[in-house]
């Protein structure tokens, strides 16, 4: 069964997250969740509350459900996956400075895998080096880390460019883990 890589840490988005780990494994994708170590993460839920007496100018963060991470980013290599997963929240702001997650991300679209990506996801694409000259959309909070990364960014839900899929957030789960999947079978 093909692997996905699912980087995450503490503050991954549980939407994001759990969306793409119960959903790829249906079209049989093992999907192998790595930390910084191999330990249980927490998640969060981020969103702005829908309380319009109570305005939100940022997004309020509450605890979610716990994931395990079966390995840690120094163990991995490149050559085992057929693609990866970057789900968004708070995690990537952290785990973008670890070397060894940065250096598999990077093999993985240099070697014309699939990678799909949400929310804040792109900062770990920008430090992994691999969107230069490439179209991305996420939060728009989070554009300047991809355009950092040398990308453009686009104000649309969803926006594929080769053989990568962004999209804004939870919100576009399911269109880009579909666009995630047609690209996996077609440079299967």
């Amino acid at each position: 069964m093909p692997q996905i890589l699912m980087p995450i840490g503490d503050g991954t988005e549980a939407l994001d997250t759990f969306h793409a780990y119960y959903r790829l494994p249906e079209d049989d994708y093992e999907v192998v969740v790595a930390g910084p170590e191999a330990r249980l993460y927490h998640t969060v839920l981020h969103e702005i509350p829908p309380n319009p007496a109570v305005p939100w100018d940022i997004i309020e963060e509450r605890p979610g459900y716990h994931l395990q991470a079966d390995i840690a980013f120094r163990d991995l290599n490149a050559d085992d996956y057929a693609g990866a997963f970057i789900s968004g929240g708070r995690a990537p702001e952290y785990i973008r400075y670890d070397q060894d997650m940065c250096r598999v991300v990077r093999e993985i679209a240099e070697a014309g895998k699939p990678i799909a990506c949400l929310c804040h996801g792109i900062e770990i694409l920008s430090a992994a080096n691999c969107i230069q000259g490439k179209r991305f959309t996420t939060v728009p909070k989070c554009a300047m880390d991809g355009e950092q990364g040398g990308a453009t960014y686009v104000d649309e839900d969803v926006v594929v460019d080769g053989l990568l899929v962004t999209g804004r957030g939870y919100q576009q789960n399911m269109e880009v883990v579909k666009e995630f999947l047609r690209m996996l079978k077609e440079t299967a």
